[in-house]
């Protein structure tokens, strides 16, 4: 009895020192996690402030015209300062009387289970630091917890940069432009590409040869640096441009360009990834490796674009079919919202880039579901992506500035460094004038050699450049690549974008151009690739009235064997707006409640050679071989107004609507 009662007294001591060391334990994971939370919102904080502090200086630039640096630099800025102050003046220690160091694994497994006296702990790998470092990282957690993971910035941070890139793009100046743009951003990029990657692999040698390189850096790393390096982000150009009012197709050559090479050199830096030779890690030359990297290329961004396309039409279909929901604004914005999204996680969720996806998504919503919206709807779907861009833009910026400073695992080497901003100023080079060379000989109005050379001082690096080259940091090459994109993009954003100003004086260019005006005398039509005037007709005639209630209906562009199913797919609506074009570009539409001017039925024009027409509504059938000009320069041209469309002067040569004038007097 008495052995039986001790064992009972053991068996609750047992017992209830279990409980007291489990609910000790659950204290302290409470308090943790209530610390961690605490740790997690001052981050977000210090972020929110740097934003808040970047717009109100903003403001005071543009109150005072102060044009030598733009929101992106001041962002940058601001961003060091916050990274100097967390690198150096504040300490957050944490307890580490615990650490054990006679653990031995035989790789670095990305989670640790470890049994402790019968219960297992699971462990996070957050990266191999060297011995030297131990003691900073262990006293500074702040900076750890200031490290996004590079996740973020792919799935939240630049689907709405790269859409609204899309969505706002001025398809008149892209489509004149369309062959150079195609041009400088495909092929372009792929000059610079591989005319840095040749460069910095001679400096790689040159440093292995002086004893200056401590570690791996293969031929292929090399040519995925040339790749992240190439892609152009002339954000602080393009704003200055806008405000300036400089050359329109000047403006649209570098945002064209800046738009498609971003995807391209996104597809371009995995296809490089993904280039492995057959049995070994050698990173040899081989040529079935190098085909099947230069058709996963051209496989990857065909089905990215292909997807892209494809989820801009399913939207088009839904806002064509359910009519209704323009009576739901709220409800129209969030689904146009959603769709949009969707389309850059789908496609990395299927193995291709959401960067391509969400750019052509981007351009067909523009074309065909933003006529479906109901007017608010359009508004507020280009004034919440413009907000989404503007922060998006705005955070990276400042996460560059806080980065340089709070990221541990920086390798600076002055011998790569200097080789990188020679090797992409030459790669550069390489792309704008030999290509300008070549297109010259084909373009009607030539690319003028201040244009190239304008050209190749606003070849920015920025959102794009950082985002892919923070991806990945395992290795000691991809380290020292990520310091030095960072260096790369201060100095371009800084030296290159606050000498804008400066740069456009020197080489003569003019601002305050009105692009109408100056524009107005050319005809888009005869500019544009055959192709593409091919492609019009098709789209005109047959896609808008599927997708659309701007297009004209069916019933009068199909056969009229074709009588059933054309009524069966053309919309009511498309008889109440036959006759009426609308306008595609998402920035260029007034509504009636912006002139109040009304005279009829009656359109009043003017043509390129002075001539004005007065003409009713009534619509004459299919596309006709003017009908391209009229639709991409409606928005820079035709105002509607309740019924009456008067179309600005094409020639500025003397005083508009003088006949019609009179006329409308009697």
């Amino acid at each position: 009895d008495t052995t039986r009662s001790r064992r009972k007294q053991l068996l609750r001591s047992c017992t209830s020192r279990t409980l007291w060391y489990s609910a000790m334990e659950n204290i302290v994971t409470e308090k943790k996690a209530e610390e961690s939370h605490r740790q997690d919102s001052v981050d977000l904080l210090i972020f929110i402030l740097l934003l808040t502090l970047t717009i109100l200086t903003i403001w005071l630039f543009k109150h005072r015209r102060f044009r030598f640096l733009h929101e992106t630099g001041l962002a940058m800025i601001y961003g060091l300062i916050v990274g100097v102050i967390l690198r150096y003046a504040i300490h957050l220690p944490r307890d580490v009387s615990n650490v054990s160091k006679s653990c031995y694994v035989n790789a670095s497994p990305p989670t640790l289970l470890i049994n402790v006296s019968g219960k297992f702990y699971e462990y996070t790998l957050k990266g191999e630091i060297s011995a030297n470092e131990v003691k900073d990282v262990q006293d500074n957690e702040m900076l750890r917890k200031v490290t996004f993971d590079p996740e973020v910035f792919f799935n939240i941070l630049l689907p709405p940069i790269i859409f609204h890139a899309g969505y706002s793009l001025k398809r008149r100046h892209f489509f004149r432009n369309m062959g150079s743009i195609l041009a400088f951003a495909f092929l372009g990029t792929v000059i610079s590409c591989f005319f840095i990657g040749l460069l910095m692999y001679g400096c790689v040698t040159l440093m292995k040869q002086v004893g200056q390189l401590h570690g791996d850096f293969f031929f292929t790393d090399c040519l995925f640096f040339g790749a992240i390096v190439s892609a152009t982000d002339p954000v602080t150009v393009l704003a200055i441009f806008n405000e300036l009012h400089v050359d329109a197709d000047l403006y649209a050559l570098l945002f064209g360009e800046s738009v498609l090479n971003d995807a391209v050199a996104v597809v371009l830096s995995s296809s490089i990834v993904a280039y492995q030779p057959q049995g070994d890690n050698s990173h040899t030359f081989e040529a079935m490796a190098l085909l099947k990297s230069f058709g996963m290329f051209l496989g990857v961004f065909s089905g990215s674009f292909a997807l892209g396309v494809a989820t801009g039409v399913f939207t088009a279909l839904i806002s064509f079919h359910f009519y209704l929901l323009r009576d739901f604004q709220l409800l129209e914005t969030a689904l146009f919202f959603l769709m949009s999204w969707s389309t850059f996680l789908l496609a990395e969720a299927c193995g291709f880039t959401g960067v391509v996806s969400v750019l052509f998504c981007g351009i067909t919503q523009a074309h065909y579901t933003y006529n479906n919206l109901s007017a608010e709807s359009q508004d507020r779907t280009k004034q919440l992506f413009e907000l989404l861009n503007f922060l998006a833009e705005n955070f990276i910026f400042s996460y560059m500035g806080l980065t340089l400073f709070t990221f541990q695992n920086h390798v600076f080497n002055p011998m790569f460094i200097v080789g990188a901003f020679l090797a992409v100023f030459l790669g550069r080079a390489a792309n704008i004038y030999p290509l300008s060379l070549l297109l010259n000989l084909g373009r009607r109005y030539k690319i003028r050699s201040n244009f190239q050379h304008m050209m190749m001082f606003a070849g920015l690096r920025g959102a794009m450049t950082f985002a892919l080259s923070i991806r990945d940091t395992a290795t000691y090459a991809r380290r020292m690549m990520f310091s030095t994109t960072l260096l790369v993009v201060f100095f371009t954003v800084w030296i290159c974008g606050g000498g804008t100003m400066q740069m456009l004086s020197c080489q003569r260019i003019r601002v305050g151009v009105d692009s109408d005006q100056d524009n107005s005398r050319r005809s888009t039509k005869q500019e544009s690739a055959w192709l593409f005037r091919i492609w019009y007709n098709f789209d005109h005639n047959y896609l808008k009235p599927i997708l659309t209630h701007s297009g004209p209906p069916l019933t009068a562009t199909l056969p009229p064997c074709c009588g059933p199913l054309a009524r069966f797919l053309t919309s009511p609506q498309a008889y109440e707006n036959e006759g009426q074009l609308k306008d595609d570009d998402s920035d260029l539409i007034l509504t009636d409640g912006d002139i109040n001017l009304t005279y009829g039925d009656i359109t009043v024009s003017t043509d390129a050679s002075g001539s004005h027409t007065s003409s009713g509504l009534g619509y004459t059938g299919a596309a006709t071989s003017d009908d391209l000009d009229r639709e991409l320069v409606y928005g820079d041209h035709e105002l509607v107004m309740r019924g009456t469309r008067l179309v600005l002067p094409m020639d500025d040569s003397e005083p508009p609507f003088t006949d019609s004038y009179n006329h409308l007097r009697m």
